[in-house]
């Protein structure tokens, strides 16, 4: 529940930074009058929710396009395929459908706005480094993901995050263009530096958070946190040594493990993912525990 409401806060002040924009917008396009306000703040709130329908409709076919998912069957990977059904079977959950994608990097992601409408996707880097245990543990994370329903969550905090990020800048620039006064000209600027930076932190938080708790659940789902400490750490010091070439820093939360290596210091407040070692302590932890 304190994940749930967390996230359900999270997801509030996205949505409100979303809707203060319009507000802002009124008093550079329409000189700020309250019919103007509450009509592009109506207008930016029907907005948010088009985004989040659009991500809820479509999100899992524009990224399995995206990365190039070849989706399979039990004859194409008898291994993949077994060890993510004899999970999912395990956890109550439906098959969901499984792909590969064809990189090096060692990684994996599960896409599907619920249960019934799910993918996991392994890449050919991650099936050669892992063992059958490792690479349950890694399925089980996704798994988690998908009982969780953490992909949608975090596809739209995403695709929100991204869309104040460009408005701010609509913003910053009607402000130039519009403005006879310094002191308008410094709101957009404020605009154009603060928002997206706050909309991006928030998304991040929520993608850390959910992280730490889809480690828990797949843990749990396998009786066997210690697949998964050994996992993460092959995959660290693997993507660390091979990052993806050309992967999209906005689709990098989807991931279990950074694709574009790691973050270290302060650039850790940026990064879509908890610090490793601090989940590979998490799992060891619960190892010593009866599941």
């Amino acid at each position: 529940m304190g994940y749930m409401a967390r996230t359900a806060t999270l997801f509030l002040v996205l949505t409100l930074l979303f809707v203060g924009i319009g507000a802002v917008l009124s008093h550079f396009m329409f000189d700020g009058t309250q019919e103007s306000m509450i009509m592009l703040m109506a207008v930016f709130l029907i907005l948010a929710t088009a985004i989040n329908m659009f991500t809820f409709f479509f999100s899992k076919k524009i990224v399995l396009r995206a990365h190039k998912v070849k989706l399979i069957q039990r004859e194409d990977h008898p291994r993949l395929y077994n060890i993510v059904e004899n999970i999912a079977m395990h956890a109550g959950l439906p098959m969901p459908q499984v792909g590969i994608t064809n990189t090096p990097t060692p990684n994996a992601f599960a896409t599907g706005r619920g249960p019934k409408n799910a993918a996991v996707v392994a890449t050919t880097g991650l099936l050669d480094l892992l063992n059958d245990e490792e690479l349950r543990g890694v399925m089980a994370h996704e798994l988690a993901h998908v009982k969780n329903r953490d992909i949608l969550v975090m596809s739209i905090a995403a695709t929100i995050a991204g869309a104040i990020s460009i408005i701010a800048r609509v913003a910053f620039w009607t402000s130039i263009g519009r403005s006879r006064d310094s002191a308008s000209l410094l709101i957009g600027l404020l605009i154009y530096l603060t928002l997206p930076i706050a909309a991006i932190l928030i998304q991040l938080g929520i993608s850390r958070s959910r992280e730490y708790k889809a480690d828990e659940v797949g843990a749990k789902m396998i009786s066997n946190p210690m697949a998964l400490a050994n996992a993460l750490n092959k995959l660290e010091r693997g993507n660390i040594a091979r990052p993806m070439t050309g992967e999209n820093p906005s689709s990098a939360h989807m991931w279990i493990a950074s694709p574009l290596g790691g973050r270290r210091g302060s650039a850790r407040l940026f990064s879509t993912h908890p610090p490793m070692q601090e989940r590979i302590r998490r799992l060891k932890q619960m190892a010593g525990k009866d599941y």
